[in-house]
């Protein structure tokens, strides 16, 4: 089978990649290799080269890199500066990346393709013009931007796949869904560490007000047990959240770590905790670092947010806390939580993601949806 990926994100761009949070795009070449393993021909289409074992089809940057160096800027800089005229270019390239897949496809020389990540506002109204098998993959909540609401509406007829049956329940009701798809990590990436010292609760992801990192850190301080933070903050931006609700609560016992890059080290930081906490206050499509915490045999602590519990299995893989009007009550849940964790087995953590969340569990998955919508486009499942 030949598949097109398309995944028209900027940040699919090996200069860019490893520098910013972005979880669909090391999915995408986790899916990308996988796929080859399991003897499909695969053709990842991004806008710039990324390391993968599939045949990379890339857009042409001459004229947005022109600009970068017009203005001395890297793609980062340029984001941060002038967000705008960054997503402006990005544009550009994204909408020549998708025209580029639905060619190859016309041209006979792909069997389906794949919209894997969020510019399916810009690839929808063209799909009609594929003589091939078109799919989508959403990695946000529906309601997440105006230009997804406007849209997906019109189209909910094209095959989708929901990344969880959560998901599903903000998209338009008559979503022709073809298959629900778990995400998947390779089994060796991330791995449980011996005798771990389970003497702190870590959170890992961006530090955003949706994600409730604020009542993360209450939580712990009323608990009494030591909180490691890890991820982004935008405390240059108008959004004060850093700056406001987090940096004035660092110290006793709260420590920020900044970006965790490296695996080795998000091994030894999730592998080592007590507890992963997920407070997220928006509906999460998904969450990829629960499943990073289960495979390293760490519990998690999350709130009835979208899919977490969908992905935590409540008083077996965690605790699911359930989101209350009044944050005080919230916080005191999710610490009494952390204090009962320690009861389940970290075994279980581990072999849960073994059965649920492997990559190759994910590809064979995607595969077999492919199959059945080359052979004929199914009702709504």
């Amino acid at each position: 089978m030949r598949i097109g990926l398309v995944v028209p994100h900027i940040f699919m761009h090996r200069q860019i990649l490893p520098h910013v949070i972005f979880s669909p795009g090391q999915l995408a070449l986790t899916l990308a290799d996988g796929l080859q393993g399991l003897g499909a021909q695969v053709t990842l289409f991004t806008p710039g080269p990324v390391d993968t074992n599939a045949t990379n089809v890339t857009a042409d940057l001459t004229y947005f890199e022109q600009e970068l160096a017009a203005r001395g800027d890297t793609y980062t800089d340029l984001l941060k500066k002038h967000p705008l005229t960054f997503i402006t270019l990005a544009r550009q390239v994204q909408s020549e990346l998708i025209a580029k897949a639905y060619s190859l496809a016309n041209d006979n020389q792909l069997d389906i393709v794949h919209i894997y990540t969020n510019e399916e506002d810009i690839a929808l109204p063209f799909a009609a013009l594929c003589n091939k098998p078109v799919v989508f993959t959403h990695h946000d909540p529906f309601n997440f931007l105006v230009k997804y609401k406007n849209v997906f509406p019109k189209y909910s007829s094209v095959p989708w796949l929901s990344v969880s049956y959560a998901q599903r329940t903000g998209m338009p009701p008559k979503t022709n869904w073809v298959a629900n798809i778990y995400h998947g990590i390779e089994g060796n990436l991330l791995q449980p560490v011996k005798n771990p010292s389970s003497d702190y609760v870590v959170y890992i992801g961006r530090i955003i007000q949706q994600k409730g990192v604020h009542l993360a850190i209450e939580a712990a301080k009323r608990a009494g047990v030591p909180l490691k933070i890890a991820g982004r903050h935008y405390a240059g931006k108008k959004d004060a959240y850093w700056r406001e609700y987090i940096e004035p609560r660092l110290g006793d016992g709260v420590e920020y770590l900044g970006f965790i890059k490296d695996s080795h080290q998000k091994r030894q930081l999730l592998g080592n905790a007590r507890a992963l906490i997920m407070p997220s206050l928006f509906d999460e499509p998904f969450g990829m670092v629960a499943i990073e915490s289960l495979a390293c045999g760490t519990p998690v602590v999350g709130l009835n947010s979208g899919a977490i519990p969908e992905v935590v299995k409540d008083k077996l893989t965690g605790f699911i806390v359930a989101n209350a009007q009044n944050e005080a009550s919230t916080v005191a849940s999710i610490a009494q939580a952390i204090k009962n964790v320690t009861s389940l087995d970290r075994n279980t953590c581990r072999r849960d993601f073994e059965q649920r969340f492997t990559a190759q569990r994910m590809c064979q998955e995607h595969l077999s949806a492919y199959k059945t919508l080359t052979t004929t486009l199914p009702e709504a499942l």
